[in-house]
């Protein structure tokens, strides 16, 4: 099925058929009868695949990464789907429209995409009402449900542990966990606060928000940039721990445009999809081996062989958006059946075995 709406959508606008996939995945997930079709046709429910991570559990390792999902319509949908989690956002205190259009480019000879969509959101207040409600309508039928939080466009760099504080104290009530973005490349700046002083600040602001919570033990994640050599990865995941955080997020999109032949490569933005994939596990790699944190790996997973390899290489969950995009529903069911065969032919009982084998 989504092969023959593959056809139609990319030959609209990609924003647009972002757009009009998210508000069908939202429509698809008030019924509990799409629901159980969905899951019927490409779920992969196995003990084998659960995974417990920073306190929480995983119906197993796939997740949707944060900008598929920006307002927390869909999560119903994907986790029918088979996703054992949906990252939603990124958020920031203020609702912003993001940058102008066009800011979303399809690079289809590479399997990639361009964005440069600036946080677009509602805001924290608008995604927070939307998740209470959304619980108290689920109530357990839902994935591990993440929030993806970045730092408001208008406010400066000197404020943004503030800007970071305020969206942290609406959401963290609505979230099993929180995420904080300080690398994304289409906010002016926002990369800088990955070195060790800004970001010492802003998960210092994070942390009065967890001592001042009824659920302290909330984890907290960090996500990083590609586009970090090897000593600012250490440096960045040594004040990570010096902070609490319980997990990194490996990695965000990257403004590296090696190897890409599509003349849409000169758009500027953060590039996604299979020509990160070689950056974003080197990266995942030399994070395993600077710390014992469990890591989401997310970039340029494209197939079911593209998950195994990450996690043999350490990552404890996955991440998938621009996968999604080129391969539809269906790669959830192949990154899954891949990984269980994994299992099985290494004679192991459990996913969790392969990280780092």
């Amino acid at each position: 099925m989504y092969r023959s709406a593959k056809r139609t959508l990319f030959r609209l606008d990609p924003e647009k058929a972002h757009d009009l996939v998210i508000g069908g995945l939202a429509a698809v997930g008030s019924s509990v009868l799409a629901r159980r079709a969905l899951a019927t046709s490409y779920a992969l429910n196995s003990t084998s695949l659960r995974v417990e991570a920073f306190g929480l559990s995983f119906e197993n390792p796939l997740g949707v990464a944060a900008g598929l999902d920006k307002r927390g319509v869909a999560v119903r949908a994907l986790g029918a789907i088979g996703f054992g989690s949906v990252e939603v956002g990124s958020v920031t205190a203020l609702a912003q429209p993001g940058n102008p259009r066009p800011r979303l480019f399809r690079l289809v000879e590479d399997e990639a995409l361009v964005n440069r969509m600036g946080f677009n959101n509602d805001g924290a207040d608008a995604l927070a009402l939307r998740l209470e409600r959304l619980r108290a309508a689920a109530g357990a039928d839902l994935p591990v449900v993440g929030v993806n939080v970045g730092k408001s466009r208008i406010v400066d760099l000197e404020h943004a542990a503030d800007d970071y504080r305020q969206s942290l104290q609406r959401v963290w009530p609505v979230a099993d966990y929180l995420v904080i973005n300080v690398s994304s490349p289409n906010t002016p700046g926002l990369r800088s606060l990955q070195e060790s002083e800004g970001l010492g600040r802003v998960l210092a602001a994070a942390n009065e928000v967890r001592a001042a919570s009824a659920d302290p033990g909330k984890p907290l994640l960090l996500k990083l940039a590609p586009d970090m050599d090897a000593q600012q990865l250490r440096e960045a995941v040594a004040v990570a721990e010096e902070f609490g955080v319980a997990g990194i997020v490996a990695t965000n999109t990257t403004l590296a445009r090696e190897g890409v032949t599509s003349p849409l490569a000169t758009e500027a933005g953060g590039l996604s999809g299979r020509p990160l994939a070689a950056r974003a596990l080197s990266v995942l790699e030399t994070l395993r081996s600077a710390t014992a944190l469990p890591l989401v790996a997310a970039g340029g997973i494209m197939t079911g062989a593209d998950a195994v390899e990450r996690v043999l290489a350490g990552a404890d969950l996955l991440q998938v958006y621009t996968g999604f995009v080129y391969r539809g529903p269906a790669l959830v069911r192949e990154v899954l059946a891949s990984l269980q065969a994994e299992v099985n032919r290494r004679g192991l009982t459990s996913v969790v075995q392969l990280r780092g084998a």
